[in-house]
């Protein structure tokens, strides 16, 4: 009985994009397995879903399908998950006084959607301004990459981004937005490959309309070289 009434709420559910937390879900034990077990335990899985489609694994194009896919979601595409993969970000005293706005823009997403398992793909602007601190411009894409590289929301994948540099830099004033096609929209369901979904979360002086707005106008630049 319990299961049915779950299996109705999955349903009911549908296509929606639901996040309970701006935290990733994660069990306690998420850990407790390394790599090589992981890799080992999804193969299986992996195998056992394309023999129930009725695949035939000893053939020379399929054989080794469980074992990339396995490989790919723990060391590729859902690498993110482990904090021991986070990028460490260096900071630096802000010697020169630049008291602007720095944007970064056009940071390339590749994520997974978790309720479909299909791609999300799409560009990230992230900017911040200094209170006395900076950050090298290539740990703002590796932070971006490293929230990307596990199954994601792209609501909550903008708010960690945001999150974790403000952390970083010590300071609120950080802006981030995402637009990114979800293949869960474009391939399947509705199937509407125009489509694409913008998120933004804006902190401290990114919530003045004069700030965000400035922010927004460097969004739109033309920056083809």
């Amino acid at each position: 009985m319990k299961i049915d009434k779950a299996l109705e709420a999955i349903e009911a559910l549908g296509d929606n994009h639901v996040a309970t937390s701006a935290t990733t879900p994660l069990r306690e034990d998420a850990f407790k397995l390394s790599d090589k077990e992981k890799i080992a335990s999804i193969k299986a899985d992996v195998a056992s879903i394309m023999e129930t489609l009725g695949l035939d694994l000893t053939d020379d194009s399929l054989k080794g399908t469980p074992q990339r896919v396995a490989k790919m979601f723990v060391n590729e595409i859902f690498s993110g998950l482990h904090p021991q993969r986070k990028p460490d970000a260096s900071t630096f005293s802000n010697h020169y006084k630049y008291g602007e706005m720095l944007v970064e823009k056009n940071i390339t997403v590749y994520s997974t959607c978790e309720h479909h398992l299909l791609p999300i793909v799409g560009r990230a602007h992230v900017a911040y301004i200094s209170n006395g601190t900076v950050v090298g411009l290539s740990k703002m894409n590796r932070i971006v990459d490293y929230y990307a590289k596990r199954p994601q929301v792209q609501e909550r994948l903008t708010m960690q981004i945001v999150q974790d540099l403000q952390i970083v830099l010590g300071t609120k004033d950080v802006a981030c937005v995402i637009d990114a096609k979800h293949l869960c929209v474009n391939s399947r369901g509705i199937r509407d490959i125009e489509s694409s979904t913008v998120t933004s979360e804006f902190g401290g002086k990114f919530k003045e309309e004069s700030v965000r707005r400035e922010f927004l106008d460097y969004i739109k630049l033309d920056t083809t070289f």
